[in-house]
C-alpha cells in the first residue's frame, strides 16, 4: 500500500507556476516545493513536469537541481523522475560507486516486472548512450558479472503457474551451489534469471522442505563470498520483499552517519507501492516507527520531504 497523501483537487498548471515562483527571488521556498511534490502521485507529477516544460521551456528537474542541494535535491529529483528513468539513474550510480553497489542492481532486476525492467533498460540506453548490460559487463568480472548481466537482461514469465516437480529438482541445484558441490555456476544463474517469481518461491519452499533450513540461512555461512552475497540479496528480494526493504532501511539508519542513498532509494521507489507494509514490518522488528527513526537521524528539508512521502499530510 502507498503512503503518500494527495489532495482531492489538483491543477498541474497552478503547481508548475507555484514551483517556479518558489524558485525565484533571493532564496528558494523549499517548503512550498515539498508541499506540492511531496503530495502528488506519479500521474500528477508527470503532468506537472509537462506543464512546467510547456510554460517555461525548461525541464523541471533541471530547475530543481539548480535551486536545491544535498540529500534533499537528490531525493526530490529522484521522486520526480519517471520510474524507468529513476531505475536507470540508480543503476548508473550503483555502477559508478567504488566496489560496485551490486545490491541496487539486484533490487532493480528482481523487484521489477518484466515490462518495467525492459523499460528501465531502454531508459538507460537513452540517457547514457550505452546499454545497461554493456556497462555491467565492463565493470564487473567473473561469476558476479554472469549473475548480474543474466538477471538484468531477463524477460521472465510473469504468470502464476508453478511446476512443483521442477521446483524440487532446482532446489537441489541451489543446495549443491551453496555447499560448494556445483561443477559451475551456470545452472544456478539460469534458475535465478529465468524462473518466474512464483516459481522461485516454490523452489525456496522446496529447499526448506527437503533440507530443513531456509536457503537464506544456509547462504549466511558464506559472508565474504561476493557472488554468494549477491545471490543471497536476490533471493531475499524475491522471497520476502517487504522484509528485505525493512532490513535495508534498518541498516541505512543504524549505520554510522546514516546511509542517505539507501534511505532515499527505498522510500522514493516504494512510496507508491508497498511502503506502508514495509513501515509496519519495520516497527515490529525495531520497536520504533520509521517516522520516528527518520526524524531522529535526518534533518532539514530532507527530513521534511521523506516524512511527506511517508504520509505526513502537514508540512
Amino acid at each position: 500500500m502507498a503512503t503518500i497523501v494527495c489532495p482531492p483537487h489538483f491543477s498541474p498548471v497552478v503547481d508548475a507556476e507555484s514551483i517556479k515562483k518558489a524558485c525565484q527571488g533571493w532564496g528558494t521556498d523549499e517548503k512550498t516545493i515539498i508541499s506540492i511534490l511531496g503530495h502528488r502521485n506519479l500521474f500528477q507529477r508527470k503532468l506537472i513536469r509537462q506543464a512546467y516544460q510547456e510554460i517555461y521551456h525548461e525541464d523541471l528537474i533541471h530547475q530543481l537541481k539548480s535551486e536545491l542541494s544535498g540529500d534533499f535535491e537528490r531525493a526530490i529529483c529522484l521522486w520526480v523522475l519517471d520510474p524507468p528513468e529513476r531505475d536507470a539513474h540508480l543503476a548508473n550510480l550503483a555502477l559508478q560507486k567504488p566496489g560496485l553497489d551490486y545490491k541496487v542492481l539486484v533490487e532493480i532486476a528482481c523487484m521489477r516486472s518484466p515490462e518495467d525492467l525492459l523499460a528501465a533498460r531502454r531508459a538507460y540506453r537513452c540517457l547514457y548512450k550505452r546499454s545497461l548490460e554493456e556497462d555491467l559487463a565492463s565493470r564487473t568480472t567473473g561469476d558476479i558479472r554472469k549473475l548480474l548481466v543474466a538477471m538484468a537482461t531477463a524477460y521472465k514469465y510473469d504468470g502464476e503457474e508453478v511446476d512443483e516437480v521442477l521446483a524440487q529438482s532446482e532446489a537441489s541445484i541451489l543446495h549443491d551451489e551453496i555447499r560448494g558441490n556445483a561443477v559451475d555456476h551456470e545452472e544456478t544463474i539460469s534458475v535465478l534469471s529465468t524462473r518466474s517469481s512464483v516459481q522461485l518461491s516454490a523452489i525456496f519452499n522446496s529447499y526448506k522442505d527437503i533440507y530443513g533450513r531456509s536457503i537464506t540461512k544456509d547462504l549466511l555461512k558464506h559472508p565474504t563470498n561476493e557472488y554468494l552475497s549477491a545471490l543471497r540479496a536476490a533471493i531475499r528480494c524475491i522471497k520476502n520483499p517487504n522484509r528485505y526493504y525493512a532490513k535495508v532501511l534498518r541498516n541505512a539508519i543504524n549505520t554510522v552517519g546514516t546511509d542517505e542513498d539507501a534511505l532515499t532509494r527505498v522510500i522514493v521507489t516504494r512510496a507508491e507501492k508497498d511502503l506502508k507494509k514495509i513501515t509496519e514490518l519495520y516497527r515490529k522488528r525495531n520497536n520504533v516507527s520509521l517516522d520516528q527513526a527518520i526524524a531522529k537521524e535526518t534533518s532539514g528539508d530532507y527530513k521534511t520531504f521523506l516524512l511527506a512521502l511517508l504520509g505526513h499530510a502537514e508540512i
